[in-house]
């Protein structure tokens, strides 16, 4: 039942924007139907997720007239559990998008952004219950297409081409590396099918499967340095793409990585160490490009590249784990990365709608242009302020549970004396305190410029709350932290079953390892001294007659006066420098009266802006130079493949 159900939501979400590319470019029946056949699709992928997380899944299989290939699909605990997440992020999505990106609003690309929305979704679903190499690749195909559809919606601006070829180019690299992982799986098998790569994974070429995967999955991921197309995808992307995209496409690697992983029984010490290692570095140097940023929705971006490192951690102690035969790092370990995966889809996506929510409003996400939205939007305001409490992973919401469940797994993982892995697991507790020390300062910079202050443009001054289309959507995310972080012994149940899906063996309870009742007695407690807090410092507070801020003695302070988010992030972003390399543009005063003084900084990433492209202008530069062997002429296309056929021959 559960794969007919996630079958069916596929078809929903695939076919769900088809109607209105036939329509009229202004109407609003068609987009309203999309949005239901959306919201009914994750009704049924949440209800065949929901079944295959409680241990009930099930499994179908078809004739397919391609090479290798079969239509087989199934799902169990693991196939739940993202099917879930990506049901519920994208409906939501779709919903905010009707008010956010409308027909009658966006004429020219509304109907274009709806279709490969729904294509994408569909592409998502399928990939977690494929069974075949060959379908898996379909649908892996299908997402990367539907993608970079919608990342470059608004394909008449040169910025968000540049972006989506980025994209492409990255997603194909990938792709190259899961057909030669998918070969290699073959070859050590002989079967496309997933039942029957147990064998190829205590074969020789486990170690290079493993690495291939590690590049195919982490580039999907954006595990740096591999997130080079990440940033400039959700930052130019309509809003709930972005949402869609971190809170559920980059998901997809960590489900190509588990599932691989689950194929080995006994995997390597180096392979767990890999992992720890690479989610290390993207959780720090990921939150630490984050603070760097004066694009919002940039910054939101870079703040997945060190999510998806904290699950990377988690899952590199599960890994461990299962090298060492320890079954409570294992557990641990897996429960924090999946859990994580939730949780990172909920904040993550609310924040980024929070942020669209800025845009509509204002017209802009430069960071230092904004201000004072508190006032004049408080829904907004308290939803990305939920988003931010989550992410930096303080009570009483959901971010909190599972860094706390990978935590306990690094912690018990240094008692390990045996090998080396407490060493690296030692080096890792604290980068994830880090982690989350830096998020915190982050969030404190954006939220109090954005949100706090005065305004600092005529467009802040009379931004306001959206419609009840684009705030439910945002209420409902804020919920779902809320509840995982109230009642995470509730979804305890659920992780057990995705845990005995991935080890195959018996292992201890969740809550037998972890306090997830203390945690969420605790989290109750503080929601309740929070709210009589704030009755009480609501109905004591007297206003009194409006007077100005203190001014240290200016006759007409103004809004340029306060912090930007570049002044506040100033002393960190220096400290940070030897990593961020920041360029800085400094106007210094001069004279009695000086007209003007000017500074401006700037964090490109270092992978792409100061790496990647300068190196490929050179090979340009230097490629140049070859021009004119392609002289337009088939004579000399044909002694070019004459000569290789020579070349060949005389080899052999």
């Amino acid at each position: 039942m559960s794969a007919w159900l996630i079958v069916a939501a596929v078809i929903l979400t695939a076919a769900s924007g088809a109607p209105g590319v036939l329509a009229d470019r202004r109407g609003r029946a068609c987009e309203r139907l999309a949005v239901w056949l959306m919201v009914l699709g994750a009704a049924c992928g949440c209800a065949g997720g929901l079944l295959g997380a409680l241990g009930m899944g099930s499994e179908l299989a078809a004739a397919w007239p391609v090479p290798g290939g079969s239509l087989s699909v199934g799902v169990d605990a693991i196939s739940g559990m993202f099917a879930i997440q990506i049901s519920v992020v994208t409906a939501l999505g779709a919903v905010y998008g009707l008010e956010y990106w409308s027909q009658a609003g966006h004429p020219q690309n509304a109907r274009k952004l709806r279709a490969f929305y729904g294509v994408t979704t569909a592409g998502l679903l399928l990939i977690v219950i494929a069974r075949n190499a060959m379908l898996f690749l379909f649908a892996w195909e299908l997402m990367a297409v539907g993608a970079f559809l919608t990342i470059t919606t608004e394909d008449e601006k040169p910025l968000v081409r540049e972006v989506g070829y980025v994209y492409l180019l990255a997603t194909r690299i990938g792709t190259l590396a899961l057909f030669a992982m998918f070969a290699l799986l073959f070859a050590a098998s002989g079967t496309l099918d997933v039942d029957g790569w147990a064998a190829a994974m205590s074969s020789g070429t486990a170690d290079a499967i493993f690495v291939l995967a590690l590049v195919g999955f982490g580039l999907k991921a954006g595990v740096m340095p591999l997130h080079v197309w990440l940033p400039g995808a959700h930052a130019n992307a309509p809003s709930h793409v972005s949402a869609m995209m971190s809170g559920s496409l980059i998901k997809i690697g960590i489900y190509g990585l588990v599932r691989i992983t689950a194929l080995c029984a006994h995997p390597p010490m180096w392979w767990g160490i890999a992992v720890l290692v690479a989610g290390t570095i993207s959780g720090v140097l990921g939150v630490a490009f984050a603070i760097g940023q004066h694009d919002l929705k940039r910054l939101l971006a870079y703040h997945s590249v060190e999510n998806i490192g904290i699950i990377c951690i988690g899952l590199g102690v599960a890994l461990i784990g299962r090298s060492t035969g320890r079954v409570d790092l294992e557990v641990l370990g897996l429960a924090g990365a999946l859990l994580h995966v939730w949780n990172h889809g909920l904040f993550k996506a609310l924040l980024f709608l929070s942020a669209g929510s800025v845009l509509h409003a204002t017209g802009t996400r430069d960071i230092d242009r904004l201000g004072g939205l508190w006032r004049r939007m408080p829904r907004t305001a308290l939803a990305f302020l939920i988003g931010a409490v989550a992410i930096c992973g303080l009570p009483p919401l959901n971010g909190l549970v599972s860094e706390l469940l990978v935590y306990i797994g690094l912690f018990r993982s240094v008692t390990d004396t045996g090998g080396t892995s407490w060493l690296a697991c030692a080096f890792a507790a604290p980068a994830l305190a880090l982690i989350g020390g830096l998020a915190l300062a982050c969030f404190a910079k954006a939220f109090g410029a954005v949100f706090l202050g005065a305004p600092r443009t005529a467009a802040g001054e009379h931004a306001h709350d959206p419609g009840g289309t684009m705030l439910a959507p945002m209420a409902a995310l804020a919920a779902c932290c809320l509840f995982i972080g109230l009642g995470a012994p509730l979804i305890a149940p659920l992780l057990d079953q995705a845990i005995a899906a991935w080890s195959g063996d018996p292992a201890p309870r969740l809550v037998t390892l972890a306090p997830l009742t203390a945690v969420a007695l605790v989290a109750g407690g503080l929601l309740i001294a929070l709210a009589l807090a704030a009755r009480a410092i609501r109905t004591t507070r007297r206003v009194p007659a409006t007077v100005g801020t203190w001014d240290c003695g200016y006759a007409s302070p103004s809004a340029r006066m306060q912090y930007t988010a570049s002044s506040f992030a100033d002393t960190l972003v220096s400290m940070l420098a030897w990593a961020l390399r920041p360029a800085r543009h400094v106007t210094t005063p001069s004279g009695v009266f000086p007209a003007s003084a000017r500074v401006e900084t700037h964090v490109p990433d270092v992978v792409l802006d100061r790496g990647l492209r300068p190196a490929f202008a050179l090979a340009g530069r230097y490629l140049g130079r070859f021009m004119f062997i392609q002289r337009g002429s088939v004579h000399a296309y044909l002694l070019y493949i004459l000569g290789a056929l020579i070349v060949l021959l005389l080899w052999r």
